[in-house]
């Protein structure tokens, strides 16, 4: 069974790198979370600071000593953070099972730089955590992601009714699955 302990290791791709969270990309971090065009699809209240995003980080890295969430900031050759990525929960007892999350910076939306960082998040899912299942979550409207998903072999398995609820009432949500299997 895969342990953590709070250890994240850094992944590395092609043209990206995944980096564990840390407070010094708070502030970037901020600005993408926070970006309209990335806050739309958000399942989260909105950040009002970049110290409400440090808090956030922090929350995350414990949630991670407890081996209840994985979170990388996506970064460029150059030192560049473009986003972030991780799963939001996973369960190995019994389900073998995770569910990932993602946010880009718009600047960078088309260029394939997401679809490698999940593509490092779905090999470590798979072979260093043993995930038999990756899950991932999005708006029906969200196009982007949920083209993404399919691409990367995701199957959408159906639209689960009203299963947010958001400052704007209760919101449906297409649930994409990757089995392990599906990757052979």
């Amino acid at each position: 069974m895969y342990k953590s302990a709070g250890i994240i290791p850094t992944l590395y791709g092609a043209r990206v790198s995944l980096r564990p969270l840390s407070a010094a990309h708070a502030a970037v971090l901020y600005e993408i979370w926070t970006h309209p065009a990335v806050g739309l699809w958000l399942d989260a209240p909105p950040l009002a600071s970049a110290a409400e995003a440090e808090q956030l980080i922090e929350l995350l890295l414990q949630m991670s000593r407890e081996e209840e969430s994985l979170r990388w900031s996506i970064v460029l050759p150059g030192g560049e953070i473009i986003g972030s990525c991780g799963f939001n929960q996973w369960q190995l007892a019994g389900a073998y099972r995770g569910e990932l999350g993602c946010e880009l910076s718009p600047s960078c939306w088309g260029q394939g730089y997401m679809r490698e960082a999940l593509a490092l998040l779905l090999e470590f899912g798979f072979v260093t955590m043993g995930l038999n299942r990756i899950e991932a979550l999005c708006h029906p409207d969200n196009l982007r992601a949920a083209g993404l998903f399919r691409a990367l072999g995701f199957s959408e398995e159906g639209i689960m009714r009203q299963y947010r609820h958001t400052a704007s009432g209760f919101q449906d949500t297409a649930l994409f699955a990757l089995l392990r299997s599906d990757r052979i």
